[in-house]
């Protein structure tokens, strides 16, 4: 059986290499690979990571503590979606990449 870190791993990635695809096969099905690429671009927000110490924390909370996952970051990623129409998918992207760490932080706790 696994153990409660190896299932919350295998959701954590699931949701931000997986799940996309059905986000794109949904919301943006003429362009879907399109739009799963640019999603899965989105995963190079976690650049942000390398400014901190130590670099992965399993018990930190990526949201609100890493530059790039902050709540004015959040905000603008969300605005993004309303008042960019061409940065829509990548909007969406960020935006689910930021609810995927929320729920690894706050449900696996």
């Amino acid at each position: 059986m696994m153990d409660s870190v190896t299932i919350r791993e295998i959701a954590h990635y699931f949701l931000h290499l997986v799940f996309p695809v059905f986000i794109a096969l949904i919301f943006f099905r003429k362009n879907w690979k399109k739009a799963y690429l640019m999603m899965l671009a989105t995963m190079l927000v976690d650049l942000d990571h390398i400014f901190a110490d130590p670099l992965f924390d399993p018990n930190r909370n990526s949201i609100g503590f890493h530059p790039l996952h902050t709540y004015p970051m959040i905000g603008l990623y969300a605005l993004s979606i309303i008042l960019q129409k061409g940065y829509k998918i990548v909007a969406v992207g960020l935006l689910f990449h930021m609810l995927t760490d929320f729920q690894d932080f706050y449900f696996w706790k």
